[in-house]
């Protein structure tokens, strides 16, 4: 008889969550001096609803909505041709001009940096904004281009083949981080897959 699968460890509940993304928004306008000139772009899907959650802070905190778009990278990834024969892209949602702006990049992971990358190259097709700072939820390490946030929610050292699940209210219908160990059955030599083809975890 199999033995039960183990409750995967959780790493943020939903109250740390909610106290992280609050800290992130008041390093965001500490370091800027206050939401002149900010805008916050979120990489869709979760770094989109974490961009939303951001910005309602910042306004309870500084009396001020800054604009907030959504990005996909989809067809910026260096690995679109191993997703999938037909990749299912959604749409960019960024209703103002980026140009001369400071913009806030936010995602819920950041592990190698690529999605990142893909980010930047499809803001860079936008416009050009003064500068480009970025905010995760979850920095996991592993990176294999020289990308670093400026904003991070929690710091997880993880192995290279652990997963980290991030679930949102708006999209999951919970808010919680839980780290999924690396499948035992695997040899540790084994060539290591690619990730989840819609997100860095």
């Amino acid at each position: 008889m199999p033995e039960p699968m183990q409750p995967k460890p959780k790493v943020l509940d939903a109250e740390a969550i909610r106290r992280t993304v609050v800290r992130i928004a008041h390093e965001i306008l500490e370091r800027n001096k206050g939401a002149e000139g900010l805008a916050l772009i979120g990489i869709r899907t979760r770094g989109a609803v974490l961009a939303q959650r951001l910005v309602k802070e910042m306004e309870t905190i500084g009396g001020r909505r800054v604009p907030v778009g959504v990005l996909d990278i989809t067809l910026y990834r260096d690995d679109l041709s191993r997703i999938a024969p037909n990749p299912v892209v959604h749409a960019t949602d960024i209703a103002f001009d980026v140009t001369d702006l400071c913009l806030v990049l936010v995602d819920d992971v950041l592990f190698t940096g690529r999605t990142i990358r893909a980010a930047l190259n499809a803001l860079s097709d936008l416009g050009r904004p003064q500068a480009i700072q970025l905010a995760v939820l979850v920095d996991r390490g592993h990176r294999e281009l020289p990308i670093r946030a400026d904003y991070v929610g929690k710091n997880i050292p993880t192995r290279q083949r652990e997963r980290v699940e991030v679930r949102l209210e708006e999209t999951d219908g919970e808010d919680e981080v839980r780290l999924e160990p690396a499948p035992e059955e695997e040899p540790a030599d084994a060539p290591r897959r690619r990730n989840d083809p819609e997100r860095e975890r």
